[in-house]
């Protein structure tokens, strides 16, 4: 997610203050492979349309046309595959992860996940769930050492119910449950 997000600065950096240095390096590749630059402030004409010119420029429609354009559509196609529904998904199971001993775990993060269940969380379980978390966090993070070097999600479940606290936090387990089964399924499509 922290590179999803360097993605999108960069792309509003690029739009913002990068299309001269692009010119200047398209320039010195043009140079050095003696190829014809148009004249930038000259009318650009489409190449069907010969006789008649559009009323801007070449750089405008190098500018506009091209490379606001191609970026435009890379935000498009990132928030396309990364909306909020995907982005709170992903950084909820994220949270799940056990890397570092739960160094990521971000308890906001989870219960957005837990939203998404509708079917298995109402309010009333939100809430419950909410409780659960404070305990089992202290718990999983600093007391019980089967909890700490497990490799993923599917790791936890497993100490859970091998110790019996599946039972003593049954919500957490079951959005676990739910998060493997939706992990599964967005693996096996891609």
């Amino acid at each position: 997610m922290g590179l999803l997000a360097l993605t999108k600065q960069r792309l509003k950096m690029m739009r913002k203050s990068e299309f001269g240095s692009l010119m200047e390096d398209v320039s010195s590749f043009c140079d050095k492979h003696d190829t014809m630059i148009p004249k930038m402030d000259a009318r650009y004409f489409r190449r069907k349309l010969k006789r008649k010119s559009l009323d801007v420029t070449y750089s405008h429609h190098l500018r506009v046309d091209i490379f606001y354009a191609v970026i435009d559509l890379q935000f498009q196609e990132l928030n396309r595959c990364f909306d909020v529904v995907s982005t709170d998904l992903l950084l909820g199971m994220a949270s799940l992860n056990l890397f570092n001993s739960f160094g990521y775990i971000d308890k906001n993060r989870i219960m957005r996940l837990a939203k998404y269940y509708l079917n298995a969380f109402d309010r009333s379980k939100l809430r419950d769930l909410s409780c659960q978390l404070d305990s089992f966090i202290v718990y999983a993070c600093g007391i019980d050492k089967r909890f700490f070097g497990l490799k993923g999600i599917s790791d936890l479940a497993k100490v859970l119910v091998k110790s019996d606290l599946h039972q003593t936090w049954p919500l957490i387990y079951l959005l676990i449950k739910l998060t493997l089964i939706l992990h599964v399924a967005t693996t096996s499509v891609e």
